[in-house]
């Protein structure tokens, strides 16, 4: 554990305050769930909860189905990283945190199909996206929130239709899995 010097009181209610910093660093935001863990000695462990997370082996199935299905990379993210990648770049893509326009997607709640050169085409992950030619962005809406996103990425050619209504398709699918 990393000693950060920062140090809270509990107040009446048994509220303490994480500090802003720390919230930066670790990509906390109002409203987000933690988990709450003690350990034998008297640590209190707080963990940023993905409810996304909780589909971990069901996502990668789903991942590696729709790749071969459409013979594009899919990735499928929480709010802060890619949780499973499949049809190739797993180094390039697994447990990488999503850019700051992947975010800004998924808040809106909105597809975004674009092609290579586009205003409206974005890096996934903090990472050069060069070799790509084509994406489709959905966001995963669970209970009215946005708590992931199906990612499909070309290399040979733009995205049409088809690779939207399969991302958009995902989506909702993974959407009722977790409201189950």
């Amino acid at each position: 554990m990393k000693a950060t010097g920062i140090v809270r009181r509990i107040d009446d209610l048994g509220r303490v305050v994480v500090p802003k910093e720390i919230r930066r660093t670790l990509r906390i935001r109002e409203g987000d769930p933690l988990e709450i863990f003690t350990d034998r000695e008297g640590e209190i462990i707080l963990k940023k909860y993905s409810p996304i997370g909780e589909l971990g082996d069901f996502a990668k199935q789903y991942a590696d189905t729709l790749a071969q299905t459409s013979g594009h990379v899919v990735c499928i993210a929480d709010r802060d990283q890619i949780i499973a990648v499949a049809g190739g770049a797993k180094r390039e893509f697994l447990n990488k945190p999503v850019g700051a326009q992947v975010e800004h997607i998924m808040q809106g709640r909105d597809t975004v199909m674009a092609a290579a050169g586009e205003k409206n085409f974005v890096s996934v992950a903090e990472q050069d996206m060069n070799e790509y030619r084509g994406e489709v962005i959905c966001p995963i809406i669970a209970e009215g929130d946005a708590i992931g996103s199906v990612i499909i990425l070309s290399k040979e050619e733009k995205v049409g239709e088809t690779e939207k209504k399969l991302a958009v398709s995902a989506a909702g699918f993974l959407g009722r899995q977790m409201e189950q």
